[in-house]
């Protein structure tokens, strides 16, 4: 065993050799040249067939002295961005620190923090994210800060950053944002851009969006606490800027080539590249990328066509009031790969609305979510009697389905219900059906609600929330241990719920929903943007097993209207209480697609009931949102060969509820209803914020909004929600509604919320 003092002297010999290095790197270092052409470039996204699809980011720059940015305005960015900009050597030593263990460790390359540090990769560096580039990083960086001043690096800063809006520069922000020049910005205006360079895709849209300005809001309150504490501004200072209000930008108007549903396709590519890569909003915004989408243009515009034909022949907001504000998402997923080939994210941005409906969350998704119950009861079994194993259970089992039924738990106990006279849970339907014991085939057929939430409850909340999340769903999308779980009061995007229906349709294996193929930069190609490999997430006789009575669903349930694709289909249809949300979610062995429907006053919080639109006095999933995927899936399988579903497998009658009669009952002679049945459970209450792209947001006084990006980049988001994310932040609606009442419940009111970069 080596002694001390050679210990010692081995660590002052590779101390020696690492310092001896460190300044050979320094002193063989040069400053480059600015790089003009990560200053200049456009990025190209492209269509899946390989035609250009759009491109953004034509320069927009103006170049101004420091001299002419008011001095508060400066320290807004210093505050928000690197504090100690002045008194730094240029490189955050702990940053740096972190960084070189990720490179040793063979971790993801991290970027600088420093102002100087992101001036160079602005100013001097290709986009490029490799080790070596970081190393000359950091060495250009040091050099930076002995050859300029202070006050050069930060005007180039200034300079050479993007504040989206394609902007570059703190000039033609200031005009882009607030119509003035940089020399005219207030404090307050100030805080707003500093944020903006943290996140621009989302501080570009505060000027029109609520959701991306409550986001902003809360970013520009803390760059102008910033200022409070390291003693720029005075606390009396910060309270008359709040007390002003936020200083909302002027309207965004978008470049003609960002409308229709383009600026959702790119938000989504963009999304998924900052996910799924090392690059950063500023990098990407910095151009010179070009980036290969999944988007199918022949299907992409057979969605739109398919949602404005609905439209045209339902919706007459100027002569209906209850038509105004009504909004379609929609998604739709190659079953065999997760690739996602075409969406629907509302109006366009070129027609005000920002909030891409595909991949944000906040809407529930009603009897649509039932399918995973039925999936997790046929993996776990369910514990029918307190203090026994798991019974076998099957589409043939036999629940209690009548309305305003107890529900029991696991331990035989009745859930509890503090607003029923009664204190218990009375489980209601749709309609007062009295169905008697029917199997779980039945029950999915008609879309009643009993039998699956006293399965659900029976199979337990862990079993049905890991199958879930095995079938592509993002934890923060779903709701809590609730008996309205098992019933859709969970908010997934649309994307992520024809993706978990993919599943299905895969026979049980799992494909991440993806819309990025691969980036190409300066002829390189970036890695991580590899095609993901599918996963088995539950058995195939399960998968096909659900197909099967989803086939049921479209052949004689509430999913009848679905027929008329005049192929084999398998389908679900969800509606929430007060019918403020609606969905329709089938698919072919070919293709998966989810349609919903829902409505959603910007000035208001919260999802309003559709009652009353289009003519309906009662809106379904069955209704406009079927109409929607049948007009889309005729077009997009136009041509194609019809295939067959695999077959189920007999899995015989399995467990019954304890009492069911061995015969099959017969309804009684009240007829059931030939519509899908409303949710009727209790208010989803938003789980909490476990990850996000860029932190989760403040929690609402009101309630807790949905989350971002849920769908092709895990759903951050930025709060707005998502993800998610669409992956958070801000407020997709107040989430009200608390317990169930008289064995009725109230209703979600969660609505969508930004997607950030994700899944």
């Amino acid at each position: 065993m080596p002694s001390w003092k050679q210990v010692l002297g081995t660590f002052v010999v590779l101390l020696g050799a690492f310092v001896g290095l460190f300044w050979y790197a320094y002193a063989t270092t040069t400053i480059p040249s600015a790089n003009p052409s990560t200053q200049q470039q456009s990025n190209t996204y492209y269509w899946s067939d390989g035609s250009v699809m759009a491109t953004q980011g034509s320069t927009n720059r103006q170049n101004v002295d420091l001299a002419q940015v008011p001095m508060q305005v400066q320290w807004d960015f210093l505050a928000a961005e690197n504090a100690t900009f002045y008194t730094d050597p240029g490189v955050d030593t702990q940053g740096m620190l972190r960084a070189v263990y990720h490179m040793a460790t063979g971790g993801e390359v991290q970027s600088g923090s420093t102002i100087t540090q992101q001036f160079v990769k602005n100013t001097y560096l290709t986009q490029s994210q490799s080790v070596t580039r970081k190393l000359r990083e950091i060495m250009i960086s040091l050099k930076i800060g002995d050859q300029m001043s202070k006050q050069q690096i930060l005007q180039g800063y200034l300079n050479s950053s993007y504040y989206g809006r394609g902007a570059y520069g703190i000039e033609a922000a200031a005009n882009a944002y607030y119509h003035v020049h940089a020399s005219q910005l207030t404090v307050s205006q100030g805080a707003f851009l500093a944020a903006s360079v943290n996140e621009p895709s989302v501080m570009m849209l505060a000027g029109t969006d609520p959701q991306a300005k409550a986001q902003a809001e809360a970013r520009w309150k803390y760059v102008l606490s910033r200022m409070t504490t390291i003693h720029k501004i005075s606390q009396a200072q910060e309270q008359q800027y709040l007390t002003a209000g936020f200083p909302t930008p002027k309207p965004y108007t978008p470049s003609a080539g960002m409308s229709g549903q383009t600026g959702y396709l790119v938000q989504t590519a963009e999304q998924y590249v900052e996910a799924h890569s090392s690059l950063t909003e500023q990098q990407l915004g910095h151009g010179g990328y070009q980036i290969y989408t999944t988007f199918d243009k022949k299907k992409v515009n057979a969605l739109s066509a398919s949602v404005a034909a609905m439209e045209k022949k339902h919706l007459d907001p100027k002569h209906r009031a209850a038509d105004k504000d009504v909004q379609v998402g929609a998604a739709s997923v190659d079953p065999s790969t997760g690739a996602v080939v075409a969406l629907y994210g509302g109006a366009g941005w070129n027609k005000g609305h920002w909030t891409d409906n595909a991949d944000a969350t906040g809407v529930p998704v009603g009897s649509t979510f039932k399918p995973i119950d039925l999936a997790a009861s046929l993996d776990h079994g369910a514990v029918l009697s307190p203090g026994q194993a798991p019974s076998p259970i099957t589409p043939e089992s036999k629940f209690n389905g009548n309305d305003g039924i107890t529900i029991k738990n696991q331990q035989g106990q009745e859930m509890p219900d503090p607003g029923d006279p009664s204190g218990l849970l009375h489980q209601r339907n749709d309609v007062p059906t009295k169905w008697g014991y029917i199997t779980l085939r039945k029950a999915m057929e008609q879309s009643v609600n009993t039998p699956y939430v006293q399965l659900g409850e029976y199979v337990g909340y862990n079993n049905v929330e890991g199958e879930a999340l095995k079938a592509g769903l993002l934890r923060k999308s779903l709701q809590y241990d609730t008996p309205g779980f098992y019933i859709g009061t969970s908010t997934p995007s649309a994307i992520r719920m024809a993706d978990a229906y993919a599943t299905f349709d895969d026979s049980g294996v799992q494909h991440e929903p993806y819309s990025v193929t691969k980036v190409v930069a300066g002829g390189q190609h970036l890695p991580g943007f590899d095609k993901p490999k599918g996963i088995t997430a539950m058995p195939a006789s399960t998968a096909d097993t659900v197909t099967d009575v989803l086939q049921n669903v479209v052949k004689s349930g509430t999913g009848t209207n679905a027929q008329a694709l005049g192929r084999p289909v398998a389908g679900k249809t969800g509606t929430t209480d007060d019918y403020k949300s609606a969905w329709f979610i089938g698919y072919t062995p070919q293709l998966t697609t989810a349609v919903s429907m829902f409505k959603e006053d910007a000035k208001n919080a919260g999802l309003q009931s559709m009652q009353g639109v289009g003519g309906f006095s009662k809106v379904f999933g069955a209704d406009m949102p079927t109409e929607v995927w049948t007009g889309y899936m005729s077009a997009a399988l136009q041509g194609q060969p019809v295939q067959q579903f695999p077959p189920a497998p007999q899995l015989g009658h399995g467990s019954n509820e304890f009492g069911a009669p061995s015969a099959t009952p017969s309804p009684s002679p009240s007829k059931p209803s030939a519509t899908p049945s409303t949710s009727g459970t209790p208010s989803p209450t938003a789980r909490p914020c476990r990850h996000h792209r860029k932190g989760c947001p403040s929690p609402s006084p009101t309630g807790s909004s949905g989350t971002t990006n849920g769908g092709t980049n895990g759903g951050w988001t930025g709060g707005t929600g998502g993800g998610g994310l669409l992956g958070g932040t801000t407020g997709g609606g107040n989430g009200n509604g608390g317990t169930t009442t008289g064995g009725t419940s109230s209703t979600p009111t969660n609505g969508p919320t930004r997607p950030g970069p994700g899944g």
